[in-house]
This record gives structure tokens, C-alpha cells and sequence, in this order.
């Protein structure tokens, strides 16, 4: 079995390393030539375009930065559907919106492909240790067939349910850790203020009833979780700029359905103000500057 894999940045690059690592013949395309060399170094091969990928795979698994650039990729004329051979199957691990992978899966069945939404869970560190976890939209048939290959980059497989679940979970996780990752810097900031030492409140917390997995595994405090984004200078992990653009997809998608969604909202508001400071690239924990004093 041949595994096409585009889009190699922070996670992408990744979970193609895992699937090398257990076996696999992963051929990779990215516009970054150096995320490429990357790649090759680590056993991929390269192809030259997205569609010289499709006509050579039987598996193409796609890592990308938003819905826009997916459709462009999966359904443009130049794109995966239009090269792809009969039966291929495709996983679509961008975090996008259910109707997105709903328009999608229907345009791939349509041409004799199959494909399921298959977003992530587990950030840069899950993507890295293969514990990722995956949301899997589409039907029962494509949810076994993916399984093996998505077991080489995750720990846990969810069947969410038809085309567009996937993505349907995963912007509602996202929601969550945004939400979570502004309490947990006013709960931080808050008690520093107060002369409790960061690392402590972090230990009482990570007891108590205030805990999760921000608080515990991501603390927004540099120093307080050695491993963790804010103790690098809020470099690598989850951009700024991408957690506006899930938080933006939360509330679309909650519009249609006339969910009210008021902390989403207060969230991405946070987000935007600390990506015109210029901040956007920086991880989403950089959000504690706003209320370090």
C-alpha cells in the first residue's frame, strides 16, 4: 500500500514520520521544499505536485491550515479527486466544518473515491509521540479500512457518526480548549498577583476540582510545565491564528443552528487582540500576557 500524505507542517510532518516509522511507503507534498527534505531524510519520497501524489497512492491523507485551502486541494481541477485512481481512499485530518467534509465526501463518492473526515486531537505532542487522537466522520466501510494507518499516528479511533461528525467533534473540543486556556492564565495570573507561586497554584489545581488537561499537560505559565509551549517562549504548538480560525468555525457553524454560544465568542475576541499585538504565530498560551501584571 502506497500512503500519499500533503501538508507537512507542525503536526503533518509528524504523523508522516509515524507512519514511516511503522512501515509504511508515504510519498509527501508540501509547498515548503525544506518540509519536504525533511521528509525524504526521514524515508518519504517526494512527488512534484498534489496530483502527480494522487495517480501514484492507493491512501492520500491530508494536514491542512483551513477549509478554503482543503476544497482547494481535494476538489480543485488540479487537485486530489480529479487525479486520484478509483477506490482510493481519503483521509481528511484538517480541522475544518461539517459541511465542508459532508460537500466532500459527496464529490469523492460521486467520482468512485472514498473518504472520511478524520480531524485531531493531542496538539504537536501528540502528533509527535503517534497518541494523536482521531474523529472519524463517514461510513462504517471507510472507518475500518482507515483504521490501520490511522493506528500508526493515534492511540484512539472514534467513529463519530456520517460525513461531517468528525469535524462536528472536533470544533467543539477546540471551543473547549480555547475557552479553558483563557481561565486557567486569569486563574494563574490571578493567584501570582496574590503571591502564590506558580508552581504550586499549578499542583493545587492539578488536585483539585479546577484541573484539566490545559491546567495539567499545557499550563499557560512559562516555567510552570517544562515541556509545554509557554516555557519555550510561546513558540511551536497551536497558533494564535489557527485558534481563531477554529473558534470562527465554532460560531458558523452554531449559527446555523441558533446554539448560543457567548464564551466562544468573549474567546475569540482574546485571540484576535493578541494577534494584532502581532502575536498570531505565537501558541494559543500566549494569552496569559494579556493578564500577566
Amino acid at each position: 500500500m502506497k500512503i500519499g500524505f500533503i501538508g507537512l507542517g507542525h503536526m503533518g510532518l509528524p504523523m508522516a514520520s509515524n507512519l514511516l516509522r511503522s512501515g509504511k511507503a508515504v510519498h509527501v507534498f508540501d509547498t515548503s521544499a525544506k518540509a519536504i527534505g525533511v521528509a525524504v531524510e526521514r524515508g518519504a519520497m517526494a512527488a512534484g505536485s498534489i496530483a502527480e501524489l494522487a495517480e501514484d497512492v492507493d491512501v492520500v491523507i491530508t494536514m491542512l491550515p483551513n477549509p478554503a485551502i482543503v476544497r482547494s486541494v481535494v476538489a480543485g481541477p488540479d487537485g486530489v479527486l480529479a487525479h486520484a485512481k478509483d477506490g482510493t481512499l481519503l483521509i481528511e485530518c484538517s480541522t475544518s466544518d461539517p459541511q465542508t467534509a459532508r460537500d466532500l465526501e459527496s464529490m469523492a463518492q460521486s467520482s468512485g473515491k472514498v473518504m472520511i473526515d478524520a480531524p485531531v486531537s493531542g496538539g504537536v505532542p501528540g502528533a509527535e509521540a503517534g497518541t494523536l487522537t482521531f474523529m472519524i466522520g463517514g461510513t462504517e466501510e471507510a472507518f475500518v479500512a482507515a483504521q490501520p494507518i490511522l493506528m500508526a499516528m493515534g492511540k484512539n479511533i472514534v467513529n463519530c457518526g456520517p460525513a461531517g461528525s468528525g469535524q462536528a467533534a472536533k470544533i467543539c473540543n477546540n471551543l473547549l480548549l480555547g475557552v479553558s486556556t483563557i481561565a486557567v492564565s486569569e486563574s494563574m495570573c490571578l493567584g501570582v498577583s496574590l503571591g502564590l507561586a506558580p508552581d504550586v497554584l499549578a499542583a493545587i489545581i492539578n488536585t483539585s476540582s479546577g484541573r484539566c488537561w490545559v491546567s495539567e499537560v499545557y499550563n499557560p505559565y512559562p516555567g510552570v510545565v517544562k515541556s509545554a509551549p509557554a516555557s519555550n517562549d510561546f513558540s511551536g504548538g497551536f497558533a494564535c491564528d489557527l485558534m481563531i480560525k477554529d473558534l470562527s468555525l465554532a460560531l458558523d457553524a452554531a449559527s446555523g443552528t441558533r446554539q448560543p454560544l457567548p464564551m466562544t465568542a468573549l474567546s475569540k475576541q482574546f485571540f484576535q487582540l493578541l494577534s494584532l499585538k502581532g502575536e498570531g504565530s505565537k501558541d494559543i498560551s500566549a494569552i496569559v500576557q494579556m493578564f500577566k501584571m
